[in-house]
């Protein structure tokens, strides 16, 4: 019998993504529906699935792998203090920046939910509802970290100022209530241990993390298939800070979050985050969801009345907790987001569940409220995702073109800068020539300019911009604006040489510089050496239908797949792929790794689309 709810589980986890894909169900996350996939199999409704040392076994590591893939999300860059600018235009740019940074966001939020959980709890109390004021506030101050990552994976905002800031808030909103979990055990536990205690769980990822520091610059020699020792390290991290978590008292998840941090802080490569994710959402993770649904009873929570009444109470505290979080949010986004991360921010399971397990043991809960507890946290996990996929909009500094500046108006750049202003660029073109001005004014964004000193162009924020290129004819100029440009921090500078001469002097001092460097017969030269070896280059080059693009792979959902497999495959055409200094020849066999340069070919719609999908760091 055992094997048989453990094939409907596996059975279950594989069906589930593929009917929400087939019907298009995209408004609640994947774990959300595999809660309520568990509710239907279990006693609440089908019965056929039963609890068993097995599933039990395979939840309780799934509840501990996602606990370490939640340590592994965090971005420690967002704590780094804020360098003081190097360049001027790095110092502008600070000075634009909005006001309130995602980690302030994140900690006034956080600090605002705690209190207003705790002030919650006393109500609960004063009410009769539950006579435990500090392990219900505990329990209305979690956030379920793994909803909130589905959910903004999902909507590919990880890398966002947005996303950052609602994972932070959840961040807190787990590792917080870990730690208040274990101060009231060990308070008002009879078996509880010292608080000092707890040191040892953080002294020993010190020495793990100390001991495998140069595990990966060592792994890149010795990796074979066969021995996959980056993910025995992570499981070796895992068990090992949870045993060492449990016994001084602390639950096992804080240990394996703590492992998590560990391993992001080891610096793995991406190939080994994404295995562990596919160990994790591939087959741990979904069981602990989908048993935490098996293991509710709804028949016999609802035939309680005084469950009945408990339900939506508690699911109130669950929204009214996190409240605060939208006028907080409102500080930098827009009205609408704010109410979304505060809806998503009410999503809390996770946490619930493990606060109730020690609630039990020390019982000081009642099946009914915890059932109450349980099923109200549930139905926050549906409406949160909810809210928040249909109230999400992009903020407007998400949608902002890379910018683009010409210093030179001529027939070489004008072209260019036309068909790049109808794709993700923001173009601006720059001239000290009254006859080119009113030549090409009407055709393209031209400014006037009287004259091209470095110090006056600098003034007119000529260098105000993500990519300058300098097209003038006049080599000795382009010369010193091209020094004056990266000087000032611009981030890529693209510079004419037609003087050969001048170039081969100059060429090395630039290119150290981080300055790019083309010449227009040695660009011919290419082409037409590529018309004899390639002849299809050229007209792919050329063609007023199609052209040549090229983009970073930083989105993790195309990242190990094959060419072949790829949605938009039929649009595109991958000439090369540029990894690790190499090109790779790409077949539809071919898998795509993450920083992998693509180079291919597209209309001009499709590869813009094709570029922003493949671009977004997720």
């Amino acid at each position: 019998m055992d094997q048989v709810s453990l094939l409907i589980i596996l059975t279950a986890a594989l069906i589930t993504p593929l009917v929400m894909a087939k019907f298009k169900l995209t408004v609640l996350p994947t774990a959300v529906v595999e809660i309520l996939v568990g509710i239907m199999l279990g006693p609440s409704l089908f019965n056929i699935v039963h609890t068993n040392d097995t599933l039990t076994l395979l939840s309780n590591t799934g509840v501990i792998f996602l606990m370490f893939l939640s340590g592994m999300e965090i971005d420690f860059s967002l704590f780094n203090r804020r360098k003081q600018p190097q360049t001027p235009l790095a110092a502008k740019v600070a000075g634009s920046a909005p006001k309130y940074s995602p980690v302030f966001i994140a900690v006034t939020s956080y600090v605002a939910v705690a209190a207003s959980a705790l002030l919650l709890g006393f109500i609960c109390k004063w009410t009769g509802l539950f006579k435990d004021p500090w392990l219900a506030a505990i329990i209305f101050m979690t956030i379920s970290l793994g909803i909130v990552i589905a959910t903004l994976k999902e909507k590919e905002l990880l890398s966002k100022p947005f996303g950052q800031t609602i994972l932070l808030i959840a961040a807190l909103g787990e590792i917080i209530p870990l730690f208040a979990l274990t101060i009231y055990a060990s308070i008002f536990g009879k078996g509880g241990k010292s608080l000092w205690l707890l040191l040892l769980v953080f002294l020993a990822a010190g020495i793990l993390f100390r001991r495998f520091k140069p595990f990966f610059t060592f792994f890149e020699r010795i990796n074979k298939s066969t021995t996959q020792l980056d993910i025995r390290l992570a499981f070796f991290l895992i068990f090992s800070m949870v045993v060492i978590a449990e016994s001084v008292g602390a639950e096992g998840i804080l240990g394996a979050f703590v492992a998590g941090i560990v391993m992001k802080l080891l610096q793995p490569q991406e190939d080994t985050r994404t295995r562990l994710d596919g160990i994790g959402y591939g087959f741990f993770i979904p069981m602990f969801f989908m048993m935490s649904g098996v293991e509710l009873n709804l028949r016999t929570l609802l035939s309680d009345s005084a469950t009945l009444l408990l339900i939506p109470a508690f699911l109130v505290a669950y929204l009214l907790a996190k409240a605060a979080v939208y006028f907080i949010l409102r500080l930098r986004f827009k009205r609408g987001n704010a109410f979304a991360g505060m809806a998503i921010t009410s999503a809390t399971i996770t946490m619930v569940l493990a606060v109730l397990q020690v609630a039990k043991t020390m019982k000081v809960v009642t099946s009914q409220q915890s059932g109450a507890f349980l099923l109200a946290a549930i139905l926050t996990c549906v409406l949160g995702p909810l809210l928040f996929n249909t109230g999400y909009t992009a903020e407007a500094e998400d949608l902002k073109k890379s910018t683009v500046h010409f210093i030179g108006t001529n027939l070489l750049t004008v072209p260019v800068a036309q068909q790049l202003a109808d794709s993700w660029y923001d173009i601006s073109m720059y001239t000290d020539k009254q006859a080119n001005y009113k030549t090409y004014n009407s055709e393209v964004n031209v400014s006037l300019l009287d004259s091209l000193d470095t110090d006056y162009v600098t003034d007119q924020n000529v260098f105000d911009a993500d990519i300058v290129v300098l097209g003038h004819f006049n080599a000795n100029k382009n010369y010193e604006l091209a020094k004056a440009a990266k000087a000032y921090g611009v981030n890529r500078v693209i510079v004419r040489f037609e003087d050969r001469n001048v170039l081969d002097e100059r060429e090395d001092e630039l290119t150290d510089l981080g300055i790019e460097v083309y010449n227009t017969p040695n660009v011919n030269i290419a082409m037409l050496r590529s018309l004899i070896e390639a002849p299809t280059t050229l007209r792919m080059m050329t063609a007023s239908s199609s052209a040549v693009y090229e983009v970073a792979l930083r989105n993790r959902r195309y990242t190990d797949q094959q060419i072949r497999n790829l949605d938009f495959v039929g649009d595109i055409t991958i000439s090369q792929i540029f990894r690790n200094g190499h090109f790779v020849r790409p077949t539809g066999s071919t898998m795509l790794k993450f920083n992998d340069r693509i180079i291919f070919t597209s209309t001009p719609e499709k590869a813009r689309e094709i570029r922003r999908e493949l671009g977004i760091l997720n």
